[in-house]
Order: C-alpha cells, then sequence, then structure tokens
C-alpha cells in the first residue's frame, strides 16, 4: 500500500503546485458535466425516439459490430460492467425478438448471443438516428475544436496513475 506521502497526502504543496491541483479539479468537474450532458441527452432521446435505454443500445451497437456473436463474458468486458448487468439486458431483447442465443458446440453451457435479422434493423434505424443526435449535439463546435480535443483525450485515456 502507498504511503501517504507518495499520494501527496500530509504535505504541503507550493502554491503552484495547489493552483494546478486545482484547476484539474475544475477539468475534470466540467468533463463530468459535459459527459454527463451528453449521456444524459442520448438517453432521452433514445427513450423517446426508439422507446428503448442506452444500456440496450450499447448491448446492440456490440453485437452489431460482431456479426458472428459474442459469448456473455465477452460482452461484458467489452462494456466494462458486470455478467449480471449484460444478462438482465439481454434476457428482455430475447424477449424482446431482437436477439438470440446460439448454443456452443462443445460447451453446453457457454452461449454466442446474436443480433436477430429484427435486431440488425432496429439497431440500424437506432444507430443513423444516434448518429444525427450527436451531430447536434456537437455542433457547438467547430472542425478545429473538435479535432483540437482528441490529442489530449487520447492522452488521458492511455495515462495511468
Amino acid at each position: 500500500m502507498p504511503q501517504t506521502k507518495e499520494l501527496g497526502i500530509g504535505t504541503a504543496p507550493d502554491p503552484a503546485g495547489r493552483a494546478l491541483a486545482k484547476t484539474r479539479l475544475r477539468l475534470w468537474l466540467r468533463l463530468l458535466r459535459a459527459t454527463r450532458r451528453v449521456e444524459g441527452d442520448l438517453r432521452e432521446r433514445l427513450r423517446l425516439h426508439h422507446n428503448t435505454t442506452l444500456p440496450r443500445f450499447d448491448v446492440m451497437a456490440a453485437l452489431y459490430r460482431a456479426r458472428d456473436g459474442l459469448k456473455m463474458s465477452d460482452l461484458s468486458r467489452m462494456l466494462m460492467v458486470s455478467n449480471g448487468n449484460v444478462t438482465g439486458i439481454v434476457d428482455r431483447l430475447v424477449t424482446d425478438g431482437l436477439v438470440i442465443r446460439v448454443a456452443m458446440e462443445g460447451d453446453r453451457r457457454a452461449a454466442l448471443v446474436r443480433l436477430t435479422a429484427r435486431g440488425e434493423a432496429e439497431f440500424a434505424d437506432m444507430a443513423t438516428a444516434h448518429e444525427a443526435w450527436l451531430a447536434d449535439i456537437f455542433s457547438v463546435l467547430d472542425e478545429d475544436e473538435i479535432a483540437a480535443l482528441f490529442p489530449p483525450l487520447e492522452k488521458l485515456g492511455e495515462a495511468r496513475a
């Protein structure tokens, strides 16, 4: 376990370090607010226009990209959610006729999950709308502003603590 001194706890940072720490906190809060706003907008539009949820959309998107199907554990890992969360969503998608489970040869306990033809068609409609909604949401940024966001966000996403 790291010592508190290694974590910067219990030490008095210099004024410049303290100012930078405050700026980083403000950045985190702005990123969080922007992410929540975009996500909330997408959730609401999916509910109103497609009577679905963002988690269902995410599961269908993963399955749409993996046309041969995915094991539940792979789907959970891709979406970074628990197996239980994915199982509940997949169960409802199966009930709605949008997804099927296909037994895997050689392993009776494992199954692949795949979109049905109806699921593919419904997802394609949602994906088209989703793309248009994102264009609308991000229309407040011009092309140069969008391009400028990629490098620092990629750097942050690749950083290890």
